[in-house]
């Protein structure tokens, strides 16, 4: 798989989708894990969309950040993607402790019904640590219905 480096325009809303991806951390709604995820999903239009965990107690009506930015951005028309921000860690520790957060497999093959195989994930590890991903990476084998599109 050829890894293509980000162009240098989105090398520069990093830091604004790292921030987002954190504030929107702060709203999540995680009462049974106690693990707040924010996501920050930026559209090609330049609009970012940030999103947040919701946690419920009958578990699979639950959604995930990434998920509730995907959902948010195409409600307001938005159509293609350029990156995904996402950060996550648990409720009462500081974010120099935070692992990296990786989507789940819900959400990665959501993904995958939206975005190009080489759609780039940037993936924190709190405030500290980062690192690109593509989806395809993260789901080499994503299940496609072959006769819709």
């Amino acid at each position: 798989m050829e890894y293509k480096p980000l162009p240098d325009w989105l090398q520069k809303r990093l830091p604004e989708l790292k921030q987002t991806a954190l504030a929107a951390r702060e709203n999540a709604y995680a009462p049974y894990s106690r693990f707040m995820v924010g996501a920050a999903l930026l559209a090609e239009s330049g609009k970012i969309y940030p999103g947040c965990n919701l946690e419920n107690g009958a578990f699979s009506p639950s959604l995930c950040g990434e998920r509730t930015a995907l959902a948010a951005a195409w409600m307001a028309g938005e159509r293609h993607f350029s990156l995904l921000a996402i950060v996550g860690g648990p409720q009462d520790q500081p974010a120099e402790t935070w692992e990296f957060c990786y989507p789940c497999g819900v959400c990665r093959q959501t993904y995958a019904e939206f975005c190009p195989p080489d759609f780039p994930l940037l993936i924190m590890a709190g405030n500290r640590e980062t690192k690109i991903l593509r989806l395809e990476e993260l789901l080499p084998w994503a299940f496609a219905f072959s006769g819709g599109k």
